[in-house]
């Protein structure tokens, strides 16, 4: 009991300090569900520690500047208002090393559950191969819900994955599994077994 009462006093700060910077920086709709309500209003949740040290790196850095969500410092966003996933799922912009481009239009859709590890990069759109200098047209990234997306793993344009696929990690995907219930791994990733 005495240890929750202390935890509770030194989220305090937190929670003030997040409430104030939030006000201004983020859209209301992914300031709520279980990263930020509880009791006592949510003190003592982990989301109000994730909004202090996001608006301090926005602030002093000028890092992840118009992303309308928490996110770690040490992560990059292009397009952000293409990137579609549930509030509950915002533990997925908390890590490192990961890489969310829905640059050219293309949507990266992130289904409830889902489960991104570090150093992971989805993108939308590849340089064109006949001239880097351009990009080939974007195409839709979607996750179906209860994945888990494993460390230092590609997801590349046009790809969709089906509800409950784990992808190995270090994986390439380069092509579409929508079926879901299965997990693929390798360069190319590969179905290597049925759920």
């Amino acid at each position: 009991m005495i240890n929750k009462i202390f935890i509770g006093i030194k989220s305090i700060p937190y929670y003030i300090l997040g409430n104030i910077l939030a006000a201004c920086t983020y859209d209301k709709k992914y300031l709520k569900g279980k990263y930020f309500s509880g009791k006592f209003r949510g003190l003592g949740k982990i989301g109000w520690r994730w909004v202090v040290s996001d608006c301090l790196s926005r602030i002093i850095f000028g890092i992840n500047r118009g992303v309308p969500f928490p996110v770690s410092p040490k992560i990059s966003i292009s397009n952000p208002r293409n990137i579609h996933f549930h509030v509950d799922d915002l533990n997925n912009f908390q890590g490192f090393g990961n890489y969310y481009q829905a640059a050219g239009g293309g949507n990266i859709i992130i289904g409830k559950g889902c489960w991104i590890a570090p150093n992971v990069g989805l993108i939308t759109t590849n340089h064109d191969i006949k001239n880097p200098s351009k990009h080939a047209q974007a195409k839709d990234i979607k996750l179906g819900e209860n994945c888990w997306i494993g460390m230092n793993s590609v997801i590349l344009p046009g790809v969709t994955i089906g509800p409950n696929t784990t992808v190995g990690a270090g994986s390439v995907v380069t092509k579409s599994y929508p079926e879901g219930f299965c997990v693929i791994a390798g360069n190319p990733a590969k179905v290597i077994k049925r759920l």
